[in-house]
């Protein structure tokens, strides 16, 4: 609430700035309508953000559910909150409500949660969970929100387990959509794909000449840190006469479970299909001293080189610290760099970076 209301403040306050407050539509190219005021301009930057998605799934209109911006305003603590969706947003606040006190089943459509990561990395993801008493319910097809008295319940068709999960809550958490549906982007002539997302190019300019998109609008991007570089990106371009590209960006994210799995650049599977030659180097969190001192020794450190260029491909850190330990290799990668760059470093005793230099020191063939 702080940021939002400074950036607002922010802005009203600002020389030649005006904030207007209300819902924008396009008329025209260069036209847009906020109420009863109508807007000309040559440029036109979409900034519109995404909202949490909400499923045609059987029940939904009959069931009380929260979705991740809802549950924010709760002001009591579930007895049973179940979560749908096994992904970032889901596992989140899943940990967060069972270490509030709750009872928290977490129901996944896929037969691993964060099904986009490694196996192994799911694997240790679906540890740290259970070993704090979160119930998991996998293979979930067929999902449906049901009343159940005075509690609400879902019905599942999974592989193993009893066919309906009954608590006090439900939290959707199965992705986000973007706010463009009620932008009057036909108007405008400002093409979407079959999501909603607005299509744009490697510099992020729109099908229509004069119009941008930038933040989880695009498609190109669902974190604070991308839509800030989407920012950067055009700014440079149009007033510094730059040529910075989306494409220029590695992908570099984190799950803020605890302790955080931070992922940069191509996972393993990616390596694997794209057929490149790599080398993989993995090291256990029970290794890293600054972790086993804290008693967090859970998860653990992947990284994979090409094994002709020696540069770093991507890595993933499940592990306490790994959210800031990702960003020596981030840089590395963005030096362009191989990867003996950083495994002949000197890192500073005891931090969890110190043991990235050791783990590519042991780097072996991706069978």
């Amino acid at each position: 609430m702080k940021s939002r209301t400074g950036v607002e403040s922010w802005l009203r306050g600002m020389e030649r700035c005006t904030v207007f407050t209300g819902t924008a539509r396009f008329e025209s190219p260069n036209e847009i309508r906020v109420g009863e005021e109508v807007l000309h301009a040559k440029n036109i930057f979409l900034n519109v953000g995404a909202r949490p998605a909400v499923p045609n799934m059987p029940g939904v209109g009959d069931v009380p559910f929260l979705t991740s911006t809802t549950i924010l305003d709760l002001d009591e603590l579930p007895q049973h909150l179940i979560v749908i969706g096994g992904s970032y947003v889901g596992l989140e606040f899943a940990q967060m409500y069972r270490r509030f006190g709750a009872e928290v089943t977490v129901v996944e459509r896929k037969s691993r949660l964060v099904p986009n990561e490694d196996e192994d990395i799911s694997s240790g993801v679906r540890e740290i969970l259970q070993s704090e008493g979160i119930q998991l319910r996998l293979d979930a097809n067929c999902i449906q929100l049901e009343n159940n008295g005075g509690e609400v319940a879902v019905g599942l068709d999974c592989l193993e387990g009893h066919p309906k999960v009954v608590g006090t809550r439900i939290l959707l958490a199965v992705g986000r959509q973007p706010n463009t549906d009620d932008l009057g982007l036909s108007a405008a002539g400002v093409q979407t794909d079959e999501r909603g997302y607005i299509t744009v190019d490697d510099e992020l300019r729109t099908s229509v000449s004069g119009i941008w998109a930038l933040g989880d609008c695009n498609g190109r991007g669902a974190f604070t840190h991308t839509s800030y570089n989407d920012f950067e990106i055009v700014a440079d371009n149009l007033l510094e006469n730059g040529s910075r590209r989306v494409s220029d960006r590695i992908p570099v994210s984190a799950l803020y479970i605890d302790p955080p799995l931070a992922q940069v650049g191509l996972t393993e599977k990616q390596v694997r299909e794209s057929g490149r030659p790599a080398l993989i180097g993995t090291r256990p969190m029970t290794k890293v001293g600054r972790a086993v001192e804290k008693g967090e020794s859970q998860g653990f450190m992947k990284v994979l080189v090409d094994a002709e260029s020696k540069k770093i491909l991507g890595a993933s850190i499940l592990g306490s610290g790994g959210d800031e330990a990702i960003h020596c290799i981030l840089s590395t990668m963005y030096a362009g760099a191989p990867y003996s760059t950083l495994s002949h470093a000197v890192n500073i005793h005891p931090t969890v970076s110190e043991l990235i230099p050791t783990m590519l020191q042991s780097m072996t063939p991706l069978g």
